[in-house]
């Protein structure tokens, strides 16, 4: 039955009736009743942050660690325009978020009134949605349906602007049971299609299945579908960024990452795949590379929620528009009732390549007595805290891509990385919003100094509320991504690519009532990790690594798979044209 109620009072009752137990926000002139009501009750926490940007990361990696959408409260103007980077963060990436924004009185609404901007049009292009309610009695169906848009098809941020008379007006409240919405995004694949796929499958010599972050945002039945699909057919698996932990990287069938920064035998099986397999990505650049090279000789399948996904940028010859798991489901019952077939004298084969892929040992270093190593750092991370209940963030740059090189991930949403929009300043804040999702659980974000430095005033917030998140700064006083770039591809010429004033950050830690680590020593690296992880509050890590260390493998930006950059193996000369180790 409808109730009468304030529009602040039905914002309240909304996220409850949605099953909302957590808010990340900052408060202003333009929501304060909403935060008047946010008072009067017990049931919704509210986490102050110290910056919107901040809010927004932190529903991020509360969304991402969950599955759950995340919801963001902040006020007009400045308060709005300082969640926009998120908020387009979350739409390259398909995290479901709901961001409630106040905004000017409606009577004062293109006045350039104080703390007024045009919020529904700065937002429109970087939301699945958004809505300026302008009438009370409007608002309750609107907020239900904010979360039913975020939620559904393929996730993504959604925002609503309610201006300041809206919440003090009364109006009528209906409950999300009377929402009747005109969006229905299709969920299952069609059966023809799906049937097309299993016969390529049966017949295929060099079969790769290339999976994403659809995989994952589909839910865990999704993940489990997966694995059971290719335990059942013996091919290889790959992944996105985005798609680390919907296989387990100790899966028999696992070949890690593909793209820029991807493994040796990933990149060669996606380029010389006579079948690939496209399950929940989307054909980002930093994975195709040049795309007239791209896996050149291959039947392309694609799977995807997102109709406008397919085709977009790669054309494919089996297009399934269809949610992960269905389709999954789908492709496992037909499989099955066709005799479960695959060529399996060719499968062995191609094995066989993979397997000789792998003896070029991609991720080897020369490690250093006197010096740590990144990737040391990362294998000894990975080492002591494996057994953990763990949760990873990262900032971005290279610390980012040896995380995902050197961590392995055996659960889906276990991982929570900026992809899309690779925003620097993401990983703290996400931390924060997976530590409160996961209040016992070890969450450890990897980070570079300088990405890390960008919402450094999140100390704050992990020290208010005495989150024992542990940021892992790898500190190589520079910008390293633009630092190997400016090495490889620019000459040489170091153009702005390191500050000369970084903080002390044990004393930096102190100063928010953190506890502060350095490491210089390798041979004292483990003792220290294992006081990060013991300490029972949050702590900023900083291990001096090596300054020039660069991230191998690494494909050049506008070249193919098969134009990888790996370092020591290149210099030894140890592979020949077709990617094969010379004997």
């Amino acid at each position: 039955m409808a109730q009468t109620m304030t529009g602040a009072r039905m914002v309240v009752q909304a996220l409850k009736d949605q099953g909302v137990d957590t808010v990340f926000g900052y408060p202003g002139g333009a929501v304060l009743p909403i935060y008047d009501e946010i008072f009067q009750q017990n049931d919704i926490r509210h986490f102050l942050v110290r910056h919107e940007q901040g809010a927004v990361h932190a529903a991020e990696g509360y969304a991402r660690s969950t599955g759950k959408p995340g919801v963001v409260l902040v006020t007009s103007g400045p308060g709005a325009t300082n969640a926009v980077t998120g908020l387009t963060d979350a739409l390259m990436d398909s995290i479901p978020l709901v961001v409630l924004t106040g905004q000017v009185p409606t009577f004062m609404i293109g006045s350039d009134a104080f703390q007024e901007a045009d919020t529904v049009g700065i937002t429109r292009p970087c939301t699945k949605h958004n809505w300026l309610v302008k009438e009370t009695d409007k608002l309750s169906g609107v907020l239900h349906e904010a979360f039913h848009v975020a939620t559904s098809g393929r996730p993504g941020p959604v925002l609503i602007d309610i201006p300041k008379d809206v919440q003090f007006a009364s109006g009528e409240y209906t409950g999300p049971r009377a929402l009747k919405s005109h969006y229905q995004p299709k969920v299952k694949g069609d059966i023809d299609a799906i049937t097309a796929l299993v016969e390529a499958m049966e017949t295929a010599e060099r079969p790769v299945f290339y999976t994403g972050g659809g995989v994952i945002n589909s839910g865990p039945a999704a993940s489990q579908l997966l694995r059971e699909l290719v335990a059942a057919t013996g091919f290889p698996i790959t992944s996105t960024l985005m798609g680390l932990g919907s296989y387990p990287a100790s899966g028999e069938n696992w070949i890690g990452m593909l793209g820029m920064h991807g493994l040796y035998e990933a990149n060669w099986a996606m380029h010389d795949c006579d079948l690939m397999i496209n399950i929940g990505a989307r054909f980002d650049d930093r994975i195709t590379g040049r795309l007239d090279a791209f896996s050149p000789n291959s039947t392309k399948a694609h799977v995807d929620i997102d109709p406008s996904s397919i085709n977009k940028v790669i054309h494919v010859d089996i297009p399934i528009i269809g949610d992960v798991g269905h389709v999954l489901e789908d492709m496992l019952k037909v499989w099955k009732s066709r005799g479960r077939k695959t060529n399996s004298d060719a499968l062995k084969k191609w094995w066989g390549q993979i397997e000789d892929w792998k003896k070029i040992r991609c991720l080897d270093y020369n490690p250093s007595a006197k010096t740590i190593k990144p990737q040391l750092a990362l294998e000894r991370l990975e080492a002591l805290t494996k057994k953990h209940d763990r949760y990873i963030c990262t900032e971005v740059g290279q610390h980012q891509m040896w995380a995902a090189q050197y961590l392995g991930f055996e659960d889906p949403n276990r991982w929570m990385t900026s992809g899309g929009l690779g925003t620097m300043g993401y990983g703290f804040p996400a931390s924060i919003g997976v530590q409160v999702a996961h209040p016992d659980a070890l969450v450890i974000n990897v980070a570079g100094e300088a990405s890390w430095l960008m919402n450094m005033q999140e100390l704050g917030t992990a020290a208010q509320y005495r989150l024992p998140v542990k940021q892992f700064i790898l500190n190589n006083e520079r910008l390293g991504m633009v630092r190997q770039w400016q090495e490889l591809l620019h000459g040489e010429r170091y153009s702005h690519s390191w500050s000369e004033a970084l903080p002390d950050f044990v004393k930096l830690a102190e100063a928010f009532g953190a506890k502060g680590i350095m490491i210089s020593d390798p041979a004292d690296l483990d003792d220290a990790i294992m006081e990060m992880i013991n300490y029972d509050g949050p702590v900023l890590f900083d291990c001096l690594v090596e300054k020039h260390e660069n991230c191998f493998p690494m494909i050049p930006s506008g070249k193919a798979h098969n134009e990888m950059l790996l370092g020591e193996a290149d210099t030894q000369g140890v592979i020949d044209a077709k990617g094969s180790v010379l004997v």
